[in-house]
């Protein structure tokens, strides 16, 4: 006899909607079972912050408060784009240890285990959003779009982590080792964070990089953010186009992959 039942091809979209919570809450728990998870993605972007507003901000702007107005929206961006870590270590990790073996033995779709790990994210993703956002304020930083604008950035936001989830899911299902994940997520986040509009304005870089920084989604997604939280005009007018579109392609590429591969691994 199998000692492992496969499972279910189909279920019911209610089902599926409670299976990927019962997920969700199970991800969520692993913080109050190691705290130190809070820790890392609380301080980690307020560290950035202080770091490229005290020691840069006066070089590169004349003014530590002129820059905190430019470089938030950048470190916000950038966080969000390192929390979907979270997604590719978990998956993985539950796959070394053997969980997800349990998991196919559950009356559940293969798609709510990366769906209830996405929705936890999204969790994360918000505190992220929020912890910054107060720190900056603390620091001196002004909304200059309002709560409207406010409200538009974190939608902005929330929908960039969420899609650059989906890449990192299939990086976490197909990484043979937690090591490989960090090694393979740095290369790909690192480059599109820093060589973007996040610290330096576009304008100010040598040619080839300054090329690569204007196509590359993150500016996009960052002038996006920026405009909203400001209250200005988005640069070049199709920024916002260009986040979305851009968006709506990573998950439209990488959904299919990750949960391609998760069935073909479980």
């Amino acid at each position: 006899m199998s000692a492992l039942a496969p499972m279910p091809t189909a279920v019911k979209p209610t089902s599926a909607f409670r299976n990927t919570l019962s997920l969700a809450r199970r991800n969520l728990l692993h913080i109050k079972a190691n705290p130190e998870l809070m820790v890392e993605m609380t301080m980690q972007p307020i560290m950035f912050l202080v770091l490229f507003v005290y020691v840069f901000g006066a070089a590169i702007a004349g003014s530590t408060q002129e820059y905190l107005q430019f470089a938030l929206p950048g470190i916000l961006v950038q966080s969000v784009a390192f929390l979907p870590f979270a997604t590719a270590i978990g998956l993985n990790v539950d796959f070394q240890r053997g969980v997800i073996d349990r998991f196919r033995s559950l009356p559940i779709s293969r798609s709510c285990v990366i769906a209830g790990r996405i929705t936890a994210d999204s969790v994360r993703i918000l505190w992220s959003i929020f912890i910054i956002t107060v720190f900056g304020v603390l620091l001196g930083f002004r909304f200059g779009g309002g709560v409207d604008g406010a409200i538009g950035a974190v939608l902005v936001l929330l929908a960039f982590g969420l899609a650059m989830c989906w890449p990192m899911a299939y990086v976490g299902i197909r990484a043979k080792s937690t090591e490989s994940v960090n090694s393979i997520g740095f290369m790909l986040i690192l480059p599109l964070t820093f060589a973007s509009s996040a610290f330096v304005p576009v304008e100010d870089m040598p040619t080839l990089l300054r090329e690569f920084a204007e196509w590359n989604p993150v500016t996009a997604v960052i002038n996006t953010t920026r405009g909203l939280m400001l209250g200005e005009s988005i640069p070049g007018g199709n920024w916002a186009f260009r986040a979305f579109a851009s968006m709506i392609f990573i998950v439209a590429i990488f959904a299919p992959l990750a949960i391609g591969r998760y069935r073909k691994r479980a």
